[in-house]
């Protein structure tokens, strides 16, 4: 996007804006290295909003923009009216923000780091003393509030964070890659909770590097090298997928799936068990299959529907894998 472009300022009707968030084509380069590129990205209330992609996609690059962290080289950005580009003690108000690194002190408990996060805020002591029991209700944290940050398991300690990032009730949550090192059952129990606030009316906003995680999610925008591939609902953009997908169950794996793959319009494989999955351009397909069905090792190959997964690799080889419609 053209940097010099003029587009209406949100924020000229007194600081409000219909989205919670509105980014417009904006962009940052480390060293000349471009790790974000005219990314646009609108978030509403009440919407989980998942930035979904491989490591070294632009995710945490995007996310320090979002918050005020790191200064766009080109464009523009505004949460709940408030522009990016000029961090202020009301767009930081509005945002809750849980770093993928570690953000506690691991010294204090649980119920002095919140405390302390408390404090930081500026909440008078009565509303958080509420705010603070309502959050250690919700996580089911209260048994444990006199234990130090540092004793806590993966998924404890996560909670811990969200409950320090949701003490001054913001408007927008901003999650980067939550689950990272979480357990299956903690893992699901910040999903919950994520839900919980959404229907509340907050607006959520969290990367991850798990496909799985994507279909939770009411909208997902697919990223790779600072670029968004697709955005929409994820059952829509699997919908619109216009590739095909083959489950081979196949003898001998490892040996075969460098031939498979070099076969003329295989866009991906991944492995499922034993077997591979094969996403294949639409024009190519039934070659592929009477290819894959000649050859002894192929014990059975049979078309099954894609996976977000597959989509994500499909786009990653051919970006107009999306058929274009009208709506997301």
């Amino acid at each position: 996007m053209n940097a010099s472009r003029t587009d209406p300022d949100p924020t000229a009707d007194g600081g409000q804006t219909a989205h919670v968030v509105d980014l417009r084509g904006v962009c940052h380069s480390f060293s000349g290295t471009p790790a974000v590129t005219d990314l646009d990205l609108q978030l509403e209330s009440g919407e989980l909003y998942g930035l979904v992609g491989p490591d070294g996609a632009g995710k945490s690059t995007a996310i320090r923009m979002l918050t005020g962290l790191l200064a766009p080289d080109r464009g523009e950005g505004w949460v709940c009216g408030h522009s990016i580009r000029r961090p202020s003690r009301a767009l930081r108000q509005a945002i809750g923000y849980m770093p993928q690194q570690y953000s506690l002190y691991g010294d204090l408990s649980i119920d002095e780091n919140l405390d302390f996060f408390g404090h930081l805020f500026g909440l008078p002591r009565q509303q958080r003393r509420e705010r603070k029991s309502r959050l250690l209700s919700i996580t089911r944290l209260e048994p444990f509030r006199s234990r130090r940050a540092c004793d806590l398991s993966g998924g404890m300690y996560k909670k811990l964070a969200l409950s320090c990032a949701l003490l001054h009730q913001p408007r927008l949550l901003v999650l980067d890659e939550p689950t990272n090192g979480v357990d299956p059952v903690s893992r699901r129990e910040l999903w919950d909770l994520l839900y919980e606030f959404v229907d509340e009316g907050m607006a959520v906003l969290l990367s991850s590097p798990y496909m799985d995680e994507a279909a939770r999610c009411h909208r997902v925008g697919l990223l790779d090298r600072g670029r968004l591939l697709a955005e929409g609902e994820p059952t829509r953009l699997i919908e619109r997928f216009v590739h095909r997908t083959f489950l081979l169950r196949i003898t001998g794996r490892h040996q075969v799936e460098d031939l498979i793959g070099a076969q003329p319009g295989v866009l991906a494989l991944s492995p499922e068990g034993g077997d591979i999955r094969a996403v294949v351009r639409q024009p190519e397909a039934a070659g592929f299959r009477q290819w894959a069905t000649s050859h002894a090792f192929t014990v059975r190959i049979e078309p099954v529907a894609p996976t977000f997964e597959d989509v994500f690799l499909g786009l990653l080889k051919d970006p107009a894998a999306i058929e274009e419609r009208g709506g997301a």
